[in-house]
């Protein structure tokens, strides 16, 4: 007995060593900072290669540097395609997949750049002065395009060079305004305009395809390019917004233009709404295209249409279907349309065709940047979850299979991590619906323990919680202190139907602040949940839902509004975007009826109530919510003694971006939640 203690004793000393070299372990911001962010997947012309984008972030340098890589479409072998302290991005394939064009800032301006796949030095295309972005290459031709931000009234570089030279000398730094949208999320147009451009892969001067004072293209909330170019290299489609008014107006359009330039032709000027991201068919013939019925409403279902260019007429592809069409991409047939869309807290994988259209799902899971490999054989894209950053993986149709993993990029560093999977719940909401929620527990959770709990209300409203890495809200940070997470889709909400998105308009503080209070009933009743120690955090429309939180509820220990609407009213002076605000509360504020519907649901009327301690966090650059609600609700906390504190970013917009302000915004959030949950 003696001697078959001691044995066991041994093998225990001996194998502790090797237990602790595995222990996992919560995970740190730092780790946050060390995942490769995999992006852009382009499968070459041959099906060969997928180039993609790899990003790492150097703290030190504060910045994200991002270099382009290949993998071959099978996994076997990987290897990086550009080096180098600048950033490279969106790989475009040349027709015979000998060379690929790419965007780089490496001389100090972002500009047309090529590289042959299978060795030799990379070499610019372009040098124009106003910088270009958002390369395209025909899928058959020597044409490029890209897009860059001109002086509407220069007919060439030199002309921009000048005023650009002149504005930057200039002592007097005013601007004379004369229409709206004269900034936008978080920049100033500064008399510039968004045009498209096409040039030669031999060389030459940059064409203008779009001029005029509009921006041609024009993109639109999430949506992918809004241009395109045909497989000849012959014809451009766009989208732009003539209406005269883009402050108010979200009627875009697809125009075409020949790529020598020209007269534009609408084709798309009988839909009221906006019309969006079009994609050439392999043969030419159609030209596949999202769209929304209603003028002014950003949140209208995205739908899937295709015109033909041979008969000029349109076709709904997406019949019946209840979800946001988001990116797609043709297959080789020039009928079948593959595309995702999000579906409770997901976003799977379609596909629907031309000649018969009717939506059928081809793979769950959260995917996205979806491509289609030669031969109609595989699909390609990436895909995440809450507890893994991007990947690429590639998906046999017609086989059965399961996505194969082609990239591998943070494999060591998420064995090192201790992340719970999540966890799907369901409760009664308001209006008789059930609503569902993403819960994440702690690291090392005990069943057996109390915990405290975070509650997470995400923007939009129009947007949803989903099983999908970020690097903004991540729920693993949150939950890595101890923290049970919660993350409800409430009315407004997207992946739930169209009907479930229209119900939280002229009611932000109704049926969507219920389903939020049902929610923390249910996380509160959970056996391993203080419901002493419960706080709420959320940024955007999150942040307006904590600031109308914390004057109708003290139920909450702790909250954090980042980024919030506070005051209704002056809201609608500061913003951008009239269209969304009008939609939203019915009208102007000098409407009696809308001026009653956004007193009704402003926090500022409550916020006599508050009694919660509140976080505020705000960016200078932010004008989608401008600084002054954040600095609105902050002063009204300090007035009436609140426990209260400002973060201020003056280098950030409506996200903060930078990695050494994420770095602060991480350790301010989660230590103010800390002083009062005490995990």
């Amino acid at each position: 007995m003696m001697l078959r203690m001691i044995r066991s004793f041994a093998l225990i000393v001996i194998l502790m060593p090797a237990a602790v070299a595995h222990a996992k372990r919560p995970i740190t911001f730092e780790d946050l900072m060390k995942v490769q962010r995999i992006s852009d997947p382009q499968v070459s012309p041959d099906g060969r290669w997928v180039a993609y984008v790899q990003g790492s972030v150097d703290l030190e340098a504060n910045k994200t540097r991002r270099h382009i890589w290949l993998v071959t479409s099978d996994g076997s072998e990987r290897r990086q395609l550009t080096r180098g302290e600048g950033s490279d991005t969106r790989p475009r394939w040349a027709p015979d997949g000998k060379s690929i064009a790419f965007i780089s800032n490496r001389g100090g301006k972002s500009q047309v750049w090529i590289i042959p796949v299978n060795g030799g030095e990379a070499y610019p295309l372009t040098s124009i002065s106003t910088e270009a972005d958002g390369v395209v290459w025909a899928s058959k031709g020597d044409t490029l395009l890209f897009t860059s931000k001109v002086y509407p009234d220069c007919s060439d570089d030199d002309c921009n060079s000048k005023r650009a030279e002149e504005a930057a000398k200039s002592k007097v730094k005013a601007q004379i305004i004369d229409e709206l949208l004269f900034r936008h999320w978080d920049e100033w147009r500064d008399g510039k305009y968004t045009h498209l451009f096409a040039v030669s892969s031999k060389g030459g001067p940059p064409r203008d395809l779009t001029p005029g004072a509009v921006d041609s293209p024009t993109w639109f909330l999430s949506a992918p390019d809004a241009y395109a170019i045909s497989p000849d290299g012959s014809e451009v489609c766009y989208s732009a917004n003539h209406s005269g008014h883009p402050a108010w107006s979200t009627n875009n359009d697809l125009y075409l233009v020949s790529a020598a330039g020209g007269e534009p032709k609408n084709t798309t000027q009988d839909n009221p709404g906006s019309d969006a991201s079009p994609q050439y068919s392999p043969n030419g013939r159609y030209i596949a295209y999202t769209s929304q019925a209603r003028d002014g409403y950003e949140s209208d279902l995205v739908r899937l249409r295709v015109y033909d260019r041979q008969t000029q007429t349109v076709k709904d592809v997406t019949p019946g279907f209840d979800q946001w069409v988001d990116g797609f991409a043709w297959a080789p047939d020039n009928d079948t349309i593959y595309f995702t869309a999000p579906e409770r807290g997901r976003e799977p994988i379609f596909k629907t065709s031309v000649n018969n259209p009717k939506v059928v799902k081809v793979a769950e899971g959260s995917m996205s940047d979806l491509q289609v490999m030669p031969g109609g054989i595989a699909l390609v894209f990436t895909r995440s979850s809450l507890t893994q950053p991007a990947e690429v993986y590639r998906l046999l149709l017609n086989s059965g299979a399961v996505p194969m993993q082609l990239t591998h990029a943070n494999n060591g560093l998420l064995g090192e991590l201790d992340m719970n999977p999540v966890e799907d719940v369901t409760t009664q909401g308001a209006l008789g619906a059930e609503i569902h929620s993403l819960l994440v527990k702690p690291p090392g959770f005990d069943p057996n323990r109390k915990y405290p709990a975070i509650f997470l209300v995400h923007g939009g409203p129009q947007g949803d919680w989903s099983d999908s890495w970020g690097y903004r809200w991540n729920a693993q940070m949150f939950a890595a202190p101890g923290y049970v997470v919660m993350m409800t889709n409430f009315h407004g909400s997207t992946s739930y139907g169209q009907a479930f998105v229209e119900e939280i308009s002229g009611d932000w503080g109704g049926a969507c602040y219920d389903d939020l209070i049902k929610a923390t009933d249910y996380l509160e009743s959970l056996p391993y949940v203080d419901k002493s120690r419960v706080g709420a955090a959320g940024a955007s429309f999150g942040g307006y839902m904590i600031n109308w939180i914390a004057g109708h509820t003290n139920r909450f220990k702790v909250l954090v509004s980042h980024d919030g609407v506070y005051d209704n009213r002056s809201m609608y002076g500061e913003t951008e975007e009239l269209w969304f605000d009008e939609w939203e509360f019915k009208g102007p504020p000098w409407d009696k009826q809308a001026a009653a519907l956004r007193d009704k649901f402003s926090p500022s009327y409550f916020i006599q109530n508050a009694r919660t301690p509140m976080l505020i966090v705000h960016g200078e650059l932010d004008y989608r919510v401008p600084l002054g609600q954040g600095i609105q609700i902050f002063t009204s906390l300090q007035r009436l003694g609140v426990p209260s504190k400002f973060l201020y970013f003056p280098d950030e917009g409506h996200w903060v971006l930078k990695p050494q302000n994420s770095r602060l915004w991480y350790k301010t959030v989660l230590a103010w939640l800390g002083e009062y949950l005490k995990p």
